[in-house]
């Protein structure tokens, strides 16, 4: 008498009365979840005017034309003329080109430094999560605005120490997000059994670890890019930014808003809408990214 030997494969698993539906690429995911279609859509258009504003903006965004300051809105000049006769369409345009790296470059630094913080953290534990962690809780004593002026201040104003302070501030909230899920992920099971067959740590991190720790990166990346565009926009309005004349949202509303008692409102509605349209989309994708990537809010 013969017995078959029993096959392994895939088990598939069927929920009684719920049938959950899940992406299985890029081009379902985007049907299913329309509203990640759109805000990158609209983040890629901005990035888009940004990137080509040396060749389609209407005017040179740094010449001054003392014959024409305060022009309303009109045929010439499509959001009017600042204080000094500069075309303030050219300048939101131009603007990008500072605003948009910024948000990228410091979630860039909080990404990486929090990130490996957290995970190291996270995966030894002991001595070293309990040191790793409470220079995290010191940063996190401070607020947030008040530490990124504080380190502008110390370093001096630029945009490259701006880039640096937001990062800085965007640190902590990667190595929370990042030791919490470590430390759920290696005490299951495909962990357990990788470590009791002899895998080394840095095995288990990189094929264990980082492939799971994506969806909530991803997620937290593109709310942080806003969170940075924020900062950058409110060090910008204080001075503490891209240096004048060069074009920045944030440092236009500054500008602008003294003249809003005279009814010149166009000098802030412009750098005013950017900056919220790019924080709309951002927060936008964030939202969109977290329904569609986390199992517990997919129906």
């Amino acid at each position: 008498m013969s017995t078959a030997a029993p096959t392994f494969g895939p088990v598939k698993e069927r929920a009684v009365g719920i049938e959950e539906r899940q992406p299985t690429g890029l081009r379902e995911l985007l049907l299913d979840h329309p509203r990640i279609l759109i805000s990158l859509s609209l983040l890629v258009l901005l990035a888009v005017v940004a990137l080509v504003s040396p060749w389609i903006a209407p005017h040179n965004p740094l010449l001054v034309d003392a014959d024409n300051p305060r022009l309303p809105p009109g045929p010439g000049h499509l959001l009017g003329t600042d204080e000094l006769g500069r075309d303030v369409l050219s300048r939101v345009m131009w603007g990008g080109r500072i605003s948009l790296p910024v948000a990228f470059v410091a979630v860039g630094v909080g990404l990486i430094v929090g990130g490996v913080t957290g995970l190291t953290a996270g995966y030894r534990g002991g001595a070293t999560d309990l040191l790793l962690m409470r220079l995290v809780d010191g940063i996190l004593a401070f607020p947030a605005l008040i530490l990124a002026i504080a380190l502008v201040a110390a370093l001096g104003p630029s945009l490259k120490n701006a880039m640096i302070a937001i990062g800085v501030v965007q640190i902590p909230v990667y190595a929370r997000l990042t030791r919490a899920q470590v430390l759920q992920l290696k005490s299951l099971d495909f962990v357990t059994a990788a470590r009791a067959l002899g895998a080394s740590p840095i095995w288990i991190v990189a094929r264990h670890l980082l492939p799971n720790l994506l969806n909530p990166l991803i997620v937290q990346i593109s709310l942080s890019a806003a969170s940075a565009m924020l900062a950058e926009a409110t060090l910008s309005f204080l001075g503490l930014s891209a240096p004048p004349p060069t074009p920045d949202w944030g440092f236009m509303i500054n500008t602008g808003q003294s003249f809003l008692v005279n009814g010149d409102w166009w000098m802030t509605v412009g750098p005013g809408a950017a900056i919220c349209l790019a924080v709309f989309g951002f927060n936008w994708l964030g939202d969109a990214l977290r329904d569609a990537l986390d199992p517990r809010l997919r129906r």
